[in-house]
């Protein structure tokens, strides 16, 4: 995790699942159980029309998969890779303690095209997943603790060499919507939803916008500001958590009016055991 050139061997242990590890990757099927991660369809990763991104798995299940380290509270640290990387997943999360951290995409010097500033309540129930555009030369991510010593975090990435066709927008099948400037945009989500994708886009033009994940009135669990310099090239998709009842995914558009953005957002892992609530308990008490 530095910024100088990394060796092959280097980023297989750093980066660990590549999309050459096919050890790995290539001889494991996705069984879905009754609990129904993708509505009890088997999904197998040799299955050429199916992306990495169309193969769902919660955040927690990818932590497992790569090599993640350490980010101490304060400091900073920064991965560089090839020019063939499409995109990098970045994974954030704590052992239960508040997170807040920025997201930086460096290419070439003093020049970052895309920020994010991320806010998380508790890093080890809702982990933090977004997937960075990276098209180009002298790519780096760099990812900054602003919290204090007392609140480190495990930072990792995943890179992706898979080409433009089968960027993260391929596994969201809904319809999007024009969020114009100023403008706010809710979507509520049953009980049954374990975590939402969200997409953000715009026809070119830069993209600053808010995406904040709440349970209950004004009570925000996850914070994301997301800065892009070109909406079309560097499209902002993230994996959001969304654990226990009465989620609300909100997407504010920061900028001014002469800039809407387009957004998508819908459910990713839905557990089909969980039914929704009877009713509140004695008194109207709900607890979020």
């Amino acid at each position: 995790f530095s910024r100088t050139a990394l060796n092959a061997a280097d980023k297989y242990s750093y980066l660990g699942n590549l999309n050459g590890d096919e050890e790995k990757v290539g001889t494991t099927v996705q069984t879905v159980a009754p609990t129904g991660t993708q509505g009890g369809q088997l999904v197998s990763p040799d299955d050429p029309t199916q992306n990495k991104y169309q193969r769902r798995k919660t955040t927690k299940e990818c932590f497992e998969e790569i090599t993640p380290v350490t980010v101490q509270g304060g400091s900073l640290r920064t991965c560089s890779f090839d020019e063939g990387v499409n995109r990098v997943s970045v994974y954030l999360k704590t052992e239960g303690r508040p997170l807040n951290a920025n997201v930086e995409l460096w290419q070439g010097p003093d020049n970052s095209p895309q920020k994010m500033s991320v806010y998380l309540e508790d890093g080890c129930e809702r982990p933090f997943c977004a997937t960075v555009e990276s098209p180009g030369s002298s790519n780096a991510v760099a990812i900054r603790n602003t919290g204090q010593m007392e609140f480190p975090l495990t930072a990792g990435l995943e890179v992706d060499m898979s080409g433009k066709e089968s960027g993260p927008g391929t596994s969201i099948n809904g319809p999007a919507r024009t969020v114009q400037g100023g403008a706010v945009y809710t979507t509520p989500f049953p009980p049954s939803v374990q975590s939402v994708q969200v997409l953000l886009k715009s026809d070119g033009r830069p993209l600053n916008a808010r995406v904040e994940l709440l349970q209950g009135p004004n009570n925000n669990k996850q914070v994301m500001e997301i800065y892009t310099e070109d909406g079309a090239e560097r499209p902002f998709y993230a994996v959001i958590d969304t654990p226990g009842s009465g989620n609300v995914v909100r997407i504010v558009n920061t900028a001014t009016v002469e800039f809407p953005l387009t957004a998508a957002v819908e459910a990713y892992i839905v557990d089909e055991s969980i039914m929704e609530e009877t009713g509140p308990a004695a008194g109207g008490m709900v607890w979020s």
